[in-house]
C-alpha cells in the first residue's frame, strides 16, 4: 500500500495508486457514484456545488506568499495554524476509508513539468485528474515519483467555520510553503482543475513563464492563436476548429520556447450543446472515458438529455485531449501571431469584432471585461456585467502587473497581433438583443486569424476607439457596426456611455502601476448622442 504519511493521511481502508480508466469506471459503480449513459460516458451529480465557490477559496499567508500573492477578494488569506488544524482533521477523516491516488504533470513542455499527486476521496475524482492532467508513463513506480505539489480532495469532509476559520462548510486552500492544496466538501471537479491552474500562474512566472486563461490552435501554416476568456465566453468551442490543430482549451504557458498547454484534457460547457455548431466537442459527450457532470439521461434509452439544465446551466464534460480529433502534437506550438479576448458583452454594445493596439491589448487584458453566465459561480442565474482582471481574475495568484507586464513584453519581442470579439449580445441588451450567432463569430474570427481582416478598411469606434473592419466574408455589414443593429441609436449611446464610465471606475485599481499610453488606451465618455466627448 502506498504511504501517504506525508500527506497526513494514516490507515486507510485501501489505497487505489494510478488505476487506468476501465479501473476507475468500476469502482465509481461499486461505490454508487455514478451511472453509464449511451456510448459508454460517466454521469455523475456533484450535489449542492455545481460550479466553482470563489468565496470559500483562500491562500495561506506565511513568509513565502506575504509579499508577492495579489491579496484581496481574490486570494484571501489564511493562517499557517489554521492550515495545520484542518489538514490533520482531512488527515485523520481518510483513516477507514478507501483513498485514490493519481500522479500526474502539468505542463506539456518538459523543461516545465510540475509533478503533482492528487489524493481524492471519490474514484470518478481520481478519473477526473487522469483526464485533465498529463498522465505518467504505466511503467514507473509509485517509488519513481516524487511530487512537488500534492492536492488533496476530502468531498465528504465539512468544515466547521469556527473551528477552521472558514467561510462556509467548504473550502479550498493552497499553501505554497508545504506544497499542499485541500479541498473539502464539494465534488465540483472545476475546483481540482482550477486550483492546480492557480497553482502553476503562482510559480510559473518565477521561471520566465506567462500563465494565461486561454485556449490555444495553429493553423496549417504553424501560425499559433490564443483564445482568451472566462467560462462560457467560447474558448473551448472557438479553439475546437477542424481547419487548425487544438493545443488546448483552457490553460497555458507562454515561454521563450513558444506556447504549451498546462493540461492533458478538455473541460466543456455542454449545456445544450450542439452537434451542427460543435461537432468535436459534441462526438465527445457520447464516449466512454468521458465525464460528465450534472448532465441527465432518459432512464429507458440512456441517451443523454443534453438541453436539460434541471440541475444546472454549468452541465460539464471532462475528457483526455486526444478525444479531439486534430490535436497539436505534444501540445506545444511556436509563439502566437493573434490574440484573441473573447468577450460576452451583456449590454449588447460593444463591436462584434475589432483590432487592438498593443496599448489597448493591455488596457482590455487588465479590464477582463465579459460577463459572468449562468451557472459558473454559485448563484449566477444570468448574465451579469462584470471585469475580470487578465480573464481570469480567480486564478490569478500574484499582482495582475505582473502578467500585463509579461504580456506586453512578449507581445512587443514577437510582433502579435490582438482582436477583441464580442460573442455576447447584439441588437440590445441581454433581455433585448440576441446573442451574436456563432456562425458569424467563427467567420470573424477565420478572416482574422488568415489575415483577410487586414486587407479591408476599418472605422474607430468613437467610445472604445478600437478599428472596427467594414465588411467581412460571411457577416452582414450591419452586424459589424453594433450602433446599426440597435432600433434606437440614442439608447445605444447612452448604453455604450454606460459602459465606458464602468471601465474607467474599474481601471482605477491599475492606474498607477501602468504607464500614460495604457492609461489613455480605455474607452471615451461621451454624450448620450455618440458625438460629444464630456469633460
Amino acid at each position: 500500500m502506498l504511504n501517504l504519511t506525508q500527506a497526513r493521511i494514516h490507515s486507510p481502508s485501501a489505497v487505489y495508486y494510478n488505476l487506468g480508466t476501465e479501473a476507475l469506471y468500476e469502482q465509481a459503480l461499486r461505490r454508487n457514484e455514478g451511472l453509464i449513459a449511451q456510448g459508454g460516458p460517466l454521469l455523475v451529480v456533484t450535489g449542492q456545488y455545481t460550479g466553482r465557490s470563489p468565496k470559500d477559496k483562500f491562500t495561506v499567508l506565511d513568509e513565502t506568499t506575504r509579499d508577492t500573492i495579489w491579496w484581496g477578494d481574490v486570494n484571501e488569506s489564511y493562517e499557517p495554524k489554521d492550515f495545520d488544524t484542518l489538514h490533520f482533521a482531512i488527515g485523520d477523516y481518510f483513516r477507514n476509508r478507501e483513498v485514490f491516488v493519481q500522479d500526474c504533470y502539468l505542463g506539456a513542455d518538459p523543461n516545465y513539468h510540475l509533478p503533482i499527486r492528487v489524493i481524492t476521496e471519490d474514484a470518478w475524482q481520481s478519473m477526473f485528474a487522469r483526464n485533465m492532467f498529463i498522465r505518467r508513463s504505466p511503467a514507473l513506480g509509485a517509488k519513481d515519483f516524487i511530487p512537488s505539489f500534492t492536492l488533496i480532495s476530502a468531498s465528504g469532509f465539512r468544515t466547521d467555520p469556527l473551528r477552521d476559520h472558514t467561510n462556509s462548510e467548504a473550502v479550498i486552500v493552497i499553501d505554497y510553503t508545504r506544497r499542499v492544496a485541500l479541498i473539502a466538501n464539494t465534488r465540483y471537479g472545476g475546483e481540482i482543475k482550477k486550483t492546480m491552474f492557480t497553482v502553476m500562474n503562482y510559480l510559473m512566472p518565477e521561471r520566465g513563464v506567462l500563465g494565461m486563461h486561454c485556449s490555444a490552435n495553429v493553423g496549417k501554416d504553424g501560425d499559433t492563436a490564443l483564445f482568451f476568456g472566462l467560462s462560457g465566453t467560447g474558448k473551448t468551442t472557438l479553439s475546437a476548429d477542424p481547419s487548425r490543430k487544438l493545443i488546448g482549451d483552457d490553460e497555458h504557458g507562454w515561454s521563450d520556447n513558444g506556447i504549451f498547454n498546462f493540461e492533458g484534457g478538455c473541460y466543456a460547457k455542454v449545456i445544450r450543446l450542439s452537434k451542427k455548431d460543435e461537432p468535436e466537442i459534441y462526438d465527445c459527450t457520447s464516449r466512454f472515458g468521458t465525464i460528465l457532470e450534472n448532465v441527465t439521461m432518459d432512464r429507458t434509452t440512456r441517451g443523454i438529455l443534453l438541453d436539460d439544465a434541471s440541475i444546472t446551466e454549468n452541465t460539464r464534460a471532462s475528457y483526455p485531449l486526444e478525444f479531439i480529433p486534430n490535436i497539436q502534437p505534444k501540445s506545444m506550438a511556436d509563439h502566437p501571431k493573434n490574440i484573441v479576448m473573447l468577450v460576452a458583452d451583456a449590454f449588447g454594445v460593444m463591436p462584434p469584432i475589432s483590432k487592438l493596439s498593443p496599448e489597448q491589448a493591455m488596457y482590455y487584458f487588465l479590464s477582463g471585461y465579459t460577463a459572468k453566465l449562468a451557472g459558473t459561480e454559485r448563484g449566477i442565474t444570468e448574465p451579469q456585467a462584470t471585469f475580470s482582471t487578465c480573464f481570469g481574475a480567480p486564478f490569478m495568484a500574484r499582482k495582475p502587473a505582473v502578467y500585463a507586464e509579461m504580456l506586453g513584453r512578449k507581445m512587443a519581442e514577437h510582433n502579435t497581433n490582438c482582436w477583441l470579439v464580442n460573442t455576447g449580445w447584439s441588437g440590445g441588451p441581454y433581455g433585448v438583443g440576441e446573442r451574436i450567432k456563432i456562425q458569424y463569430t467563427r467567420a470573424m474570427i477565420d478572416a482574422a486569424l488568415s489575415g483577410k481582416l487586414a486587407e479591408v478598411p476599418s472605422e474607430k469606434h468613437q467610445v472604445f476607439g478600437v478599428e472596427v473592419p467594414q465588411s467581412c466574408p460571411g457577416v452582414p455589414e450591419k452586424i459589424l457596426n453594433p450602433e446599426d443593429t440597435w432600433a434606437d441609436q440614442t439608447e445605444y449611446w447612452r448604453k455604450a456611455r454606460e459602459l465606458s464610465l464602468r471601465f474607467m471606475k474599474n481601471f482605477t485599481q491599475y492606474a498607477a502601476q501602468e504607464p500614460k499610453e495604457v492609461r489613455e488606451a480605455g474607452p471615451l465618455v461621451l454624450d448620450v448622442d455618440g458625438t460629444t466627448r464630456m469633460k
